[in-house]
């Protein structure tokens, strides 16, 4: 039923005649201009207070045709309506009111006083009711600039009155009728423009925000944050765990390893011959000339045979900022970073070099051995250097994060450090973060400003928000035993292979962006063992590398105080274990802020290889040596076929791993505490040093900072397959897969490295059902790819002993203390090296 409001006598009067008494007025043909057009519709007007009228409307039109407006006009039959409040829609629309037969669809639109509200009426009958008398069923309704009408049947509820009076008559078609409409929405917009501003900010923030979070590739629990190029590795499956790998020729190691060999080569073989050579190249490549004291300098490198004499493009990018400064103005930072917790000054004066400390809290005995290591570096040329400082980091953590704005906009911060280094820091320096920030949130704004980093949600992102929580691996279900990500292998280190301005999710995979320690946010000179991405401190060797201890150095004999070349606990390759192996303490992050520890970069690793599930596949691809033939052509072997086998990680893990946590350090800060940390990680007992040396493969991770036991491993007869974010000093010197195996960050590909080398595990054998798998590792062992490691360990052990020496550790720091006087003079020019016209 159709509710009708109350008429209330005497009060309703016609839109167009305000003041006449209630009537009954008829709309006639003449009223419409428009009836003779030939296209759209044309309206006709519904006497004021008949009973289909809703409350206070003064105006309702129906669309017709052009070829049926004539016929269709609707107009009462007869005299005065009934003053009833409400009308069927079944029956007439009033007593002796007829009205002629809408088509289906036809639009009734009812126009309210004012406001901008309007109620168009969908007819649609196929009711056998003659036309004159048939009801409108089935139609809906609908609100403009107002709330909304429902109808269902026969029933229709009207809304409230309108707010305010229609003034102009206009029909409700074309522009006029829009008028009142923008009014109301006008008024609405004025009155509540704060609000609606304040919303649309809410939701273009939380849209770019979902934009940026959602923009990354797919999550897993070990992604691969590594994307070098790959072909796409075809799987013909066999059986549902093994099958061939048809499109992939050959194995990929090969490819990096001779790539690698041959880049090294060159490398060696381009170091400038003599003094008029390094000059040339220190100008070609540095655009200036090189520091005053060159020429000694190059004495000391031949005298010590320095086979790396024009790699130095690492130290020159530390010190090129510094360019930027006065001499007195870097002098002078020298000294108020100095005085900073955890910094100890190495002063080179009349000759002489000093450690002294400039802070007031107590020192333990970490921190002055990496001041004393590197005054011990500068002792073999100390009377050949000006008067100078170098400010030294106490602990292996990166120190200085300067925002991208400073960098690039030197206007933007204070250059002048006369007032302190309070001023320059913005207060009172706290040694650690406590409450007020953390190393991720200083080490984004490092990035360009429109870097995802940058974005607060984006760099929020969890990478971990997908991973089960039943497991720390993500799990391969699929039946096809290939994976990609498997075996996907790096040419070099991720010290900046990974970037993390761009893949801002990463972070969560270090737990260097989660240290306890404050950073310096303003740019001030600190010389630390090792540099991350982002960070701003020069690099020196480590006292870990330059000492000798019983923990830290391969051959040391702690009973005669003596260096041997060979480790008394090393042993013959042949007799070394075929297992990955690796020992250490918990570390790798701080707290700031907590509960993210599970995630760093040693407790991923341990987990990973010491898994035991069954259900959490590893993808192994290796080759079949027993497929290789003589070409027919060439009578050089072909390339074996690939096998693939996919393998429960717990089997491969209890056959080739060999992994423990000896140490849990600040098991409070592990969600769960200590008793969480053994059930999620393997525990064993401390080995020394020379027990590495039992196993060909050795694995190098990053602890707080770098790791300081890699000049060890390389000095051994095993090979390191190591993973790092860290350049340091020798990172020009050395080439990865010559020297050492690279591993990514996911350390997935692990599995592989050792499948190629070593040979397929007895789990990946069964898969593929080979007729080796009864057969003892000695016996199955890949011959080539055996002989291949121990290359990568010959060649390691050989670079240790011509470039990684103590005395190219000299070479490097005497280099550094000449570019290093330059900078500190306030002249400059005066502290270039020329060649004489003789020379």
């Amino acid at each position: 039923m159709l509710q009708s409001a109350v008429q209330r006598p005497g009060t309703l009067t016609s839109m167009n005649s305000p003041s006449s008494s209630r009537r009954d007025t008829a709309a006639t043909a003449s009223e419409h201009t428009n009836k003779d057009r030939d296209e759209g519709p044309h309206t006709t007007d519904i006497p004021r207070g008949h009973p289909i009228s809703p409350p206070y409307s003064t105006r309702m039109s129906l669309s017709l045709s052009p070829a049926e407006e004539t016929d269709r006009l609707l107009a009462p039959t007869t005299a005065e309506s009934s003053n009833s409040s409400s009308t069927s829609l079944g029956e007439t629309l009033g007593p002796g009111v007829s009205y002629p037969e809408p088509k289906p669809n036809t639009r009734i639109r009812l126009g309210f006083g004012g406001g901008g509200r309007q109620v168009a009426i969908n007819f649609r009958s196929t009711s056998p009711h003659p036309p004159s008398r048939r009801p409108l069923t089935g139609f809906t309704t609908r609100l403009l600039g107002g709330k909304t009408y429902k109808g269902d049947e026969e029933k229709v509820y009207h809304s409230s009155p309108p707010f305010r009076r229609h003034r102009s008559g206009r029909r409700w078609f074309g522009i006029s009728s829009m008028r009142p409409i923008l009014r109301g929405l006008a008024w609405w917009l004025s009155r509540y423009k704060s609000f609606l501003f304040f919303i649309c900010l809410v939701v273009v923030f939380f849209q770019a925000g979902l934009w940026a979070g959602h923009s990354h590739p797919e999550l897993l629990a070990y992604p691969s944050l590594l994307d070098p190029h790959l072909p796409e590795i075809m799987y013909f499956e066999d059986n549902a765990h093994a099958g061939t790998i048809t499109n992939l020729k050959e194995h990929p190691i090969p490819k990096l390893m001779e790539d690698a060999e041959d880049a090294f080569k060159k490398k060696l073989s381009r170091q400038s011959k003599t003094l008029k050579d390094a000059v040339k190249e220190y100008k070609r490549r540095y655009k200036r000339n090189p520091p005053k004291g060159f020429d000694e300098w190059w004495k000391f490198a031949k005298e010590k045979d320095a086979k790396m004499v024009d790699e130095y493009d690492g130290l020159i990018k530390d010190l090129e900022p510094f360019w930027a400064l006065s001499g007195e103005e870097l002098r002078r930072r020298t000294i108020q970073v100095g005085g900073l917790p955890s910094m100890d000054i190495v002063r080179v004066k009349g000759g002489n070099a000093t450690t002294f400390y400039l802070g007031s809290e107590s020192k333990d005995a970490e921190i002055s051995a990496r001041a004393h290591g590197f005054r011990r570096m500068l002792s073999q040329f100390v009377d050949k250097l000006p008067d100078m400082d170098f400010p030294i980091n106490g602990r292996a953590e990166g120190r200085v994060l300067v925002p991208w704005e400073h960098q690039n906009f030197p206007n933007m911060t204070l250059q002048d450090s006369s007032k302190g280094v309070e001023a320059m820091l913005g207060g009172p320096f706290r040694p650690d973060w406590g409450n007020a920030g953390n190393v991720w949130d200083a080490w984004r704004r490092t990035c360009r400003p429109e870097a995802p980093a940058r974005r607060l949600l984006s760099s929020q992102r969890n990478i971990f928000v997908s991973q089960p929580p039943s497991s720390h691996l993500s799990s391969q279900t699929q039946s096809s035993p290939v994976s990609g990500k498997d075996f996907t292998f790096i040419p070099t280190t991720s010290a900046n292979l990974v970037d993390y301005c761009n893949q801002p999710h990463a972070h969560y995979t270090q737990g260097h962006f989660f240290s306890d320690w404050r950073t310096i946010p303003a740019l001030y000179p600190v010389f630390s063992p090792a540099r991350a991405q982002g960070f701003m401190d020069i690099k020196i060797p480590s006292h870990y590398y330059y000492g000798s201890t019983e923990r830290y150095t391969y051959g040391w004999d702690a009973v005669n105080l003596e260096l041997k070349e060979v480790d008394a606990m090393e042993m013959p390759w042949e007799e070394k274990s075929d297992k990955i192996f690796w020992r250490g303490a918990s570390t790798g992050g701080g707290s700031h802020p907590p509960g993210f520890s599970p995630q760093y970069q040693r407790h991923r690793f341990l987990r990973m290889s010491s898994e035991k599930s069954l259900t959490t596949n590893r993808t192994v691809i290796f080759p079949n040596f027993s497929s290789t033939t003589l070409s027919p052509t060439t009578d050089s072997p072909t390339p074996p076929h690939l096998l693939a086998a996919s393998i429960p990680v717990g089997l491969i893990n209890d056959e080739i791993m060999d992994v423990a946590f000896v140490k849990a350090l600040s098991p409070g800060t592990y969600p769960g505490g200590l008793t969480a940390m053994h059930a999620d990680h393997r525990f064993a007992d401390s080995v020394p040093l020379g027990k590495h040396w039992s196993f060909k493969y050795l694995v190098d991770l990053d602890g707080m900072g770098y790791s300081g036991r890699f000049m060890a491993f390389l000095a051994s007869d095993s090979v390191p397959v190591k993973n790092t974010i860290y350049e340091e000093f020798f990172s020009d010197w050395i080439q990865p897969w010559v020297h050492f195996i690279p591993l990514s960050t996911s350390y997935r590909e692990i599995y592989n490295i050792h499948a190629y080398f070593t040979g397929p595990p007895h789990a990946a054998l069964a898969a593929i059902n080979s007729t080796l798998v009864d057969l003892p590792l000695d016996k199955r062992r890949s011959v080539e790819g055996d002989r291949r490691l121990r290359r990568i360990a010959r060649a390691g052990k050989q670079w240790k002993k011509t470039i990684g020496r103590k005395v190219d550790m000299d070479v490097y720091v005497y280099r550094l203390a000449l570019e290093w006087a330059r900078l500190w003079a306030d002249d400059r020019d005066s502290m270039d090296f020329v060649l004489g016209w003789g020379s």
